[in-house]
């Protein structure tokens, strides 16, 4: 059994540029798209080459500094007000993703309360981005470790269940649905992870599937219409997902179908965790009603790749994510352990801003 991390890192920086690992490109290909322009990562965010809301936040923080680097001016106020210009653009790209305003906001304030020229302004952007990335990593490391102590007591090791991918590529590196995964296989406690393709763009399928190839992690790849059976039967002891977006009250965002999954599991009596960082939580927001939900274009449903699955006239209705209420969350896996959803807001000054 291997029991090491191969460091999947989708976001790289390297020689004054990043790299991402284009991710609508696995399984088949695994390809590096160099970034050296803001608007370029931008395009890189709405597209989903990077996707994944810790990485969307990554990929934005180093996005401000390319923005940054291409602004000619030793003027400190017009650089800041270009530099918002640039926050603008990146902000417009993924809606639901709290991790991406997160990041530009703290790079916008880093930018703002830094004292000295404008190329030293620069500088510490491309510090505290490397700083996002690398607080990140140890994040979902803790994440997976503190998932340990959540997850049930079995007298078999865990069958789990995820959807979507919240692994290493929807991170810093090593994940946050994943990275419980990862930590339980470390341990030897995990038997096998079942994985629910993901509909519509099989990010469960063609992502998560490819990360757990990659480390040998038995993995069973099921539709997003089976896991009630596979729970009815007995296969499943808990399910683990990723977030987007979670509201103070603990309602949490995350791709579309995590809301059926969070009812069919309690009506199983599954546990039902949510892994996230509490840069993910939105203390501002009250309830998930307040939470935006991504619509996307309605090829994602009509095509499977380039081959079109239903007749031309039919209309579609696309949303990216949808809000799980908090009444159905057993608990959120955060950096500083398992917590009750309603206890989210008295972590709120903890939250790394």
């Amino acid at each position: 059994m291997s029991t090491s991390f191969n460091h999947v890192y989708p976001v790289i920086w390297q020689d004054n540029h990043v790299l991402l690992i284009d991710q609508t490109r696995l399984p088949n290909e695994f390809d590096l798209v160099q970034i050296s322009r803001s608007d370029d990562m931008a395009i890189a965010i709405k597209e989903m080459i990077v996707r994944g809301a810790p990485a969307i936040g990554v990929a934005a923080a180093y996005g401000m500094y390319l923005g940054a680097r291409e602004i000619e001016t030793s003027d400190r106020d017009l650089f800041l007000h270009q530099l918002e210009a640039v926050a603008d653009k990146l902000r417009a790209t993924r809606p639901t993703a709290v991790n991406l305003f997160w990041a530009i906001e703290r790079m916008l304030r880093v930018a703002r309360q830094t004292v000295g020229q404008v190329d030293y302004l620069k500088q510490t952007l491309l510090e505290t981005a490397e700083a996002i990335q690398l607080e990140d990593l140890q994040t979902c490391q803790a994440i997976g470790d503190h998932g340990l102590a959540a997850l049930p007591k079995t007298p078999h090791r865990l069958r789990l269940l995820t959807h979507c991918n919240a692994g290493a590529l929807a991170t810093a590196g090593y994940g946050t649905a994943l990275g419980v995964v990862r930590s339980a296989w470390r341990e030897e406690r995990l038997e096998r992870l079942y994985a629910d393709e993901t509909r519509p763009r099989l990010q469960g399928a063609r992502l998560t599937a490819w990360e757990c190839v990659q480390e040998q992690i038995p993995i069973t790849l099921i539709t997003d219409s089976m896991a009630a059976h596979c729970m009815k039967q007995g296969m499943v002891d808990a399910v683990v997902v990723g977030a987007d977006r979670i509201a103070a009250n603990g309602d949490t965002a995350n791709k579309v179908g995590t809301y059926g999954l969070a009812i069919v599991a309690q009506a199983h009596g599954i546990p039902f965790f949510v892994a996230a960082p509490l840069s993910t939580v939105d203390f501002q927001l009250t309830d998930g009603s307040q939470i935006p939900i991504e619509e996307r274009d309605g090829r994602e449903i009509s095509h499977v790749g380039d081959t079109l699955i239903c007749p031309t006239e039919v209309e579609f209705y696309n949303p990216a994510f949808d809000v799980t209420p908090a009444r159905l969350i057993s608990a959120m896996i955060t950096e500083h352990g398992a917590i009750a959803p309603d206890q989210l807001v008295q972590y709120r000054d903890r939250q790394v801003v």
